[in-house]
């Protein structure tokens, strides 16, 4: 049973988020109107951008969404590379202690009662303070992909809420103590977690209900994906079936796609933006997305089968890996090997059928409201203690 988090009114919950991707924002959106439904006092900050400085989080987002669009085996390279570092190694420059100094500032005049993190930094840097002797409230950091990764495993966090059992076992015999691991799933929005009818779905949308959809994704940012190669396949597919191109923020992108499908628009419809995804999800036959792990965890919450195609070297890859192996989605390795495969399970659904037990294995759609629950429970027993230090123990309390 999810656990209840329960009226606390008042309760201050601080959440630290990271600019990279759109994956750690989501994550700390989502935790944040949770808290807000439980009657608690969220506020949601950008670590780079508020506690370290404003300059470098946009110069380093550049860096990061440049080497991801014209290099990505570099990215992919700097990956393997931090995951064989300790997080406290001279290599790491000190970089997951930045923004300690304002950090500390900031909890001294917020004075929240638990304070999660989204992306590693954030939990380096309070780890810092602890190691100073700085009394901070508990610290909880939720994974947003499927693997474990040295840098998100930082000294002192109280809490590590990870999304399958496989992190669980990884980040143990890295040295966390088994009882600060609680395997939750990765947060998704609220919709998620009530499921919305097929034909409901595809009657909001206006697709025919007799031909088989195929839904393509590649996050908020799109142009991090291979959508253009994804429309190219799609276009070869019998014209049974149908398929909606989400092309998110990437404006540029829809234009290109919308020119490629132009005369074709009965089967690929291209759209944009999209705040209706639980909508789209519920409607579709398969999906097919580079391996993100926000979408891989709504995908999983509305037991939608996965065909992962560009996905991004480092943890793109390693979540692609994690869902390939746990029975959970289909890998397409080039835009030909895509057609073949959407041909293929066109003509023979049983074989995305067989991809269901797998996802329903790792489905959490209350991923959310648990690690608002156990944040809320430590929050108490940590407001309840005058020795700051003592929340740790309590953890038995939220288990």
């Amino acid at each position: 049973m999810p656990a209840e988090a329960g009226p606390h009114p008042g309760a201050r919950v601080l959440i630290l988020t990271a600019p990279y991707g759109s994956g750690h924002d989501a994550v700390a959106r989502a935790l944040a109107a949770e808290l807000t439904a439980a009657g608690a006092r969220p506020r949601v900050v950008d670590h780079f951008f508020e506690l370290i400085d404003a300059r470098f989080a946009w110069i380093t987002r550049a860096i990061y969404n440049g080497v991801l669009r014209f290099a990505p085996a570099l990215w992919g390279a700097a990956y393997a590379l931090g995951d064989r570092m300790d997080p406290a190694s001279p290599c790491t420059f000190d970089a997951n202690r930045l923004g300690a100094t304002r950090l500390e500032r900031l909890l001294r005049a917020e004075r929240p009662d638990a304070v999660i993190c989204t992306h590693p930094t954030p939990a380096g840097a309070l780890a810092a303070l602890r190691a100073r002797g700085v009394a901070t409230p508990p610290a909880i950091l939720v994974y947003t992909d499927f693997a474990a990764h040295s840098q998100c495993i930082q000294p002192g966090t109280d809490l590590y809420c990870v999304p399958a059992p496989a992190i669980t076992h990884e980040i143990v015999a890295r040295g966390v103590p088994h009882e600060r691991v609680l395997v939750t799933g990765i947060p998704v929005r609220r919709e998620f977690a009530t499921p919305l009818a097929r034909d409901a779905a595809r009657a909001a949308l206006g697709v025919a209900r007799d031909r088989p959809l195929i839904l393509a994704m590649a996050g908020t940012f799109a142009w991090m994906g291979r959508l253009a190669a994804v429309t190219r396949a799609l276009l070869t597919l019998p014209v049974a079936a149908q398929s909606i191109v989400v092309t998110g923020r990437d404006a540029a992108l829809r234009a290109w796609l919308d020119r490629m499908v132009r005369g074709a628009e009965d089967r690929v419809r291209v759209l944009g933006y999209a705040s209706n995804v639980h909508v789209l999800m519920a409607a579709a036959d398969v999906l097919i997305t580079k391996a993100g792990g926000i979408t891989l965890a709504e995908s999983m919450a509305a037991e939608l089968p996965v065909v992962c195609f560009g996905s991004l070297p480092g943890h793109e890859t390693l979540n692609e890996r994690f869902m390939v192996s746990s029975g959970a989605a289909l890998p397409a390795r080039s835009s030909q090997e895509l057609a073949r495969l959407l041909r293929t399970v066109i003509a023979d659904p049983a074989i995305l059928d067989g991809l269901r037990p797998g996802l329903r294995a790792l489905r959490r759609p209350d991923a959310t409201r648990d690690i608002v629950a156990h944040a809320l429970r430590l929050g108490t027993a940590h407001a309840k203690t005058a020795d700051p230090s003592k929340a740790i123990p309590a953890l038995a309390l939220a288990r």
